[in-house]
C-alpha cells in the first residue's frame, strides 16, 4: 500500500465533528499528504466552507489519529484552493446521510437554481418524496437547509450544494 493510502485508511475512520454518520475522508476534505522524512507528515485538508467552526476539530483529529499511528510530527496545512465541493462527498457518505436523515446533494455544484429562482426539488429522506419545501436556507448548521416534507410532515436537513 502507498503511502498516501496508508494514511487515508487511518484517517478513515474520524467522524465528522457535525455529522458524526460520515468520516472527514469519506466528507472530501483531506486533499493532500506528503512524507516529511523521520515519520513527520504534512496532511492538506479543504474546509467545507470559508468559517467552517469545525475545521479546528478535525485537524486535532488528524494530528492524535497520527500520532496514535507511529508518527511523531504531524502538521496540519489549511488548502483553499480548489475550494472544497459537495462532488466531493463520496457515494458512499451521500448514502449515509440520507440514512441518517439528511438529505445529500441531488445536484453537482453546476446546480444554477439559485439564479432562475425556481424552487428545488429536494427528495426527503425519510419518505423518499419530493414534495417538499424550503423553511430556512441555514439547517442546523451554515452548509445545510431546512427543509419540510408536505407528505410526511418531517422537517429534514438538506446538504446545501457548494
Amino acid at each position: 500500500m502507498d503511502f498516501y493510502n496508508r494514511v487515508l485508511n487511518i484517517l478513515a475512520d474520524i467522524p465528522d465533528p457535525e455529522i458524526p454518520v460520515i468520516t472527514i475522508v469519506e466528507l472530501g476534505v483531506i486533499r493532500g499528504v506528503k512524507d516529511l522524512g523521520n515519520e513527520d507528515i504534512e496532511v492538506c485538508i479543504t474546509p467545507t466552507y470559508s468559517g467552517c467552526p469545525a475545521m479546528k476539530q478535525m485537524e486535532d483529529d488528524v494530528v492524535s489519529k497520527l500520532k496514535q499511528n507511529g508518527f511523531k510530527e504531524v502538521k496540519v496545512k489549511m488548502v483553499y484552493s480548489p475550494a472544497w465541493t459537495t462532488d466531493w462527498l463520496s457515494s458512499e457518505a451521500k448514502l449515509k446521510l440520507q440514512e441518517y436523515g439528511i438529505a445529500p446533494p441531488e445536484e453537482s455544484t453546476y446546480d444554477k437554481s439559485f439564479i432562475t429562482g425556481k424552487p428545488k426539488a429536494v427528495t426527503c429522506p425519510r419518505c423518499k418524496s419530493k414534495n417538499t419545501a424550503l423553511v430556512s436556507q441555514f439547517g442546523s448548521t451554515a452548509c445545510k437547509a431546512l427543509y419540510k416534507c408536505n407528505d410526511c410532515l418531517e422537517s429534514f436537513d438538506y446538504f446545501k450544494c457548494i
